[in-house]
């Protein structure tokens, strides 16, 4: 019996993280072309919101995922546009956009707050469902799950394994230098910040049409934010970044766990811990805390483990480019 609880505890936390996965990878492809997206958190919001109302409307959900592609698209033009276009702040347009999206949800979704809907139906896979063990954890999931899946191993080797995704790391990385070897700066980030965007507006019909079914305010306040710590803490790197979204998935079904062992404890604390304890890792990561305990290993484990879990972002992440 503790056996059949692990195996759907497992399974619960590939099936949740999904729409998470979309997002960061989606994130991830967009910085690596030197463009911060930091509207993930009213976009995930606003794609939710869009999808579940068109799949609400029209009965389809083919339409409510197209739909919210195509807002979170229209997002990520948005930041684009007025980052290389009008040469204004990405990380400014991202904040205005996030408070403009939020409150847009809020106001057009209001006819379908806890209106019952549409979701997306489960497909198992044949024999493969039956392995002991990997085939409740791999193959006994939804579309959404897998789509995940396949996410993850096309966004690396899109990445390291092909031309054009060593063409985008250029960009991101020297743009100047991709611009002399005849790479179309401009062009790539349009692209790879629209691509993204799209992504973005996958997780968010993959929240209320799948993980979180329906609408209310405020559905997915706070995963954006998180996508975007877990892009950090994933290094720009789509397998880093994955098991990321599995260990956040982790920590949210530890805390309800551990809501049931300790019931003295409210129940907002156990909500708040996920994203407290993404935060402490993030910083972790990302200061030079990370440098002082390695010190105190010996010399060649702390270095073995510096070049695993310390990150750099992109060198032109979030900088303009100006031909000549």
């Amino acid at each position: 019996m503790d056996w059949n609880i692990g195996i759907r505890i497992l399974s619960s936390i590939l099936s949740e993280s999904a729409p998470l996965v979309f997002a960061v990878i989606g994130e991830t492809l967009t910085e690596k072309a030197g463009v911060i997206n930091l509207s993930l958190d009213g976009s995930i919001l606003l794609s939710a919101m869009i999808a579940f109302a068109v799949a609400s409307l029209s009965g389809s959900l083919a339409a409510g995922f197209l739909c919210a592609m195509a807002v979170g698209g229209l997002i990520a033009l948005i930041v684009v546009v007025g980052s290389i276009e009008l040469r204004q702040d990405q990380v400014s347009i991202g904040f205005i956009l996030t408070l403009v999206t939020t409150d847009l949800s809020s106001f057009l979704g209001n006819p379908f707050v806890r209106v019952p809907g549409p979701a997306v139906p489960p497909l198992p896979i044949p024999y493969l469902k039956e392995i002991p063990v990997l085939g409740p954890v791999l193959f006994n999931h939804n579309i959404v799950t897998y789509g995940s899946f396949v996410l993850i191993g096309l966004g690396w080797f899109w990445l390291f394994r092909t031309r054009p995704g060593l063409e985008v790391q250029a960009v991101g990385e020297h743009p100047a230098a991709a611009f002399a070897r005849g790479m179309d700066v401009r062009r790539l980030r349009y692209a790879y910040t629209l691509v993204g965007g799209a992504l973005v507006g996958i997780a968010g019909a993959g929240y209320s049409l799948n993980v979180k079914l329906g609408w209310s305010y405020q559905h997915t306040l706070g995963i954006g934010w998180i996508a975007l710590a877990i892009v950090i803490f994933g290094g720009w790197n789509p397998l880093r970044a994955a098991m990321g979204t599995f260990l956040f998935g982790a920590l949210q079904s530890m805390a309800g766990l551990f809501q049931g062992i300790l019931p003295g404890v409210p129940m907002q604390a156990f909500q708040v811990a996920p994203f407290m304890l993404m935060i402490v890792v993030l910083v972790l990561v990302s200061s030079d805390l990370l440098d002082r305990f390695l010190g105190l290993l010996p010399e060649a484990v702390g270095r073995s483990l510096r070049g695993v879990i310390q990150v750099t972002p992109p060198s032109a992440l979030g900088k303009p480019f100006e031909r000549g």
